[in-house]
C-alpha cells in the first residue's frame, strides 16, 4: 500500500539522514587520507616546510579545512532533507531533524581525524581501509564489550576489551532512527557527545602530530 504521510516524512528522514552520515563517511575517509599523501607525493610539502609553518599547523589546518568542507556538505544535504519534508507536510521534524544533523557531523570529525592518523604513517589505501574499519567497528562498540563479557578465554576478553577502549564509540552519535520519530537529542547527550568528540580528536590530532613531526621529509 501506499505510505502515510507520517510514515513518508520518516522514510525520508531515515533516508537522507543515513546518506548525509555515508556521504560524509566517505569525504572523511578518501579525502582524509590523501591530505598529506598529496603533498608528499607532489613534493609541495618541501616548499610548505620551507615555509615558517610548523608540522602541528600543517596537520591541524588541514583537519579544519576538511571538517569545514563537511560543515558545508552536512548543512547543504540537511537543509535538502528539511525542504523534502516540507513538501511532504512533515513540518516538525524539518526542524527537529537537526539535532540529530549536529550528531552526525561530529561523528565526522571523529573520523577525519582517523583517517589523517592513519595517513601519517600508512599508504592512502590501507589508511583508508582502516579508517572505515574504525567506523563499522565504532558504532558496534557496545556490542563488542558486551561479547568479551561472554567469552570464557582471559586473553580474548582482553583482546575485544582493548578494542572497545581503543576505537571511539560512535554508537554515541546515532540519533538517525529517534529523529525519524520526532525525538531531538536531550541536552545532557549533546553536551557529553560534544565533549566526547572534542577529546577524542584532541589525543588524535595530538598524536598525528608527533608521528608526524618525526617523519623526515629532507
Amino acid at each position: 500500500g501506499e505510505l502515510t504521510d507520517g510514515e513518508e516524512a520518516r522514510t525520508i528522514v531515515n533516508l537522507g539522514l543515513s546518506a548525509m552520515l555515508l556521504f560524509g563517511a566517505f569525504i572523511a575517509v578518501f579525502v582524509g587520507v590523501s591530505l598529506v599523501s598529496k603533498e608528499i607525493e607532489k613534493r609541495t610539502i618541501y616548499a610548505i616546510f620551507a615555509k615558517p609553518v610548523g608540522r602541528g599547523e600543517f596537520v591541524v589546518g588541514k583537519y579544519l579545512g576538511l571538517c569545514l568542507t563537511l560543515l558545508v556538505n552536512v548543512f547543504v544535504m540537511g537543509v535538502g532533507v528539511s525542504v523534502a519534508l516540507l513538501y511532504v507536510g512533515g513540518e516538525n521534524l524539518a526542524f527537529s531533524i537537526w539535532g540529530a544533523v549536529f550528531l552526525i557531523y561530529l561523528e565526522l570529525t571523529i573520523l577525519t581525524a582517523v583517517a589523517i592518523l592513519f595517513s601519517s604513517f600508512s599508504t592512502p589505501a590501507l589508511s583508508a581501509l582502516l579508517a572505515f574499519f574504525v567506523f563499522v567497528i565504532g558504532h558496534f562498540s557496545s556490542s563488542l564489550r558486551d561479547f568479551a563479557a561472554n567469552l570464557g578465554s582471559a586473553g580474548a576478553r582482553f583482546f575485544f576489551n582493548t578494542i572497545y577502549y581503543l576505537l571511539p564509540n560512535l554508537s554515541l552519535f546515532s540519533f538517525i532512527t529517534n529523529a525519524a520519530h520526532g525525538d531531538a537529542p536531550p541536552a545532557a547527550l549533546f553536551g557529553g557527545a560534544f565533549l566526547y568528540a572534542f577529546c577524542y580528536v584532541a589525543v588524535l590530532l595530538a598524536a598525528t602530530v608527533l608521528i608526524f613531526s618525526r617523519r623526515n621529509f629532507k
